[in-house]
């Protein structure tokens, strides 16, 4: 019998294994994050703690919309460590609206996806999120790249 958890992580990958389907979106298993967490794997963790702060706050939110933009968010398509040019020097600044215009290539998204992608690296971006579901995507990317960094600086350490 699967758990609460389990419930939600296959929410989670059934979404991604729909986005794979219809786009671009395998390509984000080949871009590295945050040490060696691939930007897939990061858009993963991102949505399924998106929906554990939902639910641990008791908020009514749509659960589509939430679990779409928090796997879109980082839609960027690029290796951000490849910096040859140095035109990823401000990657934590851009790559937002990046995304946004490559999702809207391969999707057609709702207003909350939209905000969600745009918005999730307030305050880098200066607008702040417009939606609870953005502002929990947000808070969620944020948790979920502090755990990859501090997994990586511990593994440089071991």
């Amino acid at each position: 019998m699967m758990g609460k958890n389990d419930a939600d992580a296959q929410l989670v990958r059934e979404a991604a294994d729909k986005l794979e389907l219809e786009s671009r979106y395998s390509m984000t298993k080949t871009f590295i994050q945050h040490g060696s967490v691939s930007v897939y794997a990061h858009c993963i963790s991102v949505a399924e703690e998106s929906v554990r702060i939902a639910k641990a706050m008791k908020l009514r939110v749509d659960t589509d919309s939430l679990v779409r933009g928090a796997l879109l968010h980082d839609y960027f398509l690029y290796d951000w460590h490849d910096n040859p040019d140095g035109r990823h020097n401000v990657h934590g600044f851009t790559h937002p609206y990046t995304a946004l215009r490559n999702a809207r290539e391969d999707f057609t998204l709702t207003k909350k996806e939209q905000d969600i992608i745009v918005h999730h690296m307030f305050p880098l971006v200066p607008i702040p999120p417009m939606s609870r579901e953005a502002w929990i995507v947000c808070m969620a990317d944020k948790i979920c790249a502090a755990k990859e960094t501090i997994m990586m600086r511990k593994a440089q350490t071991a």
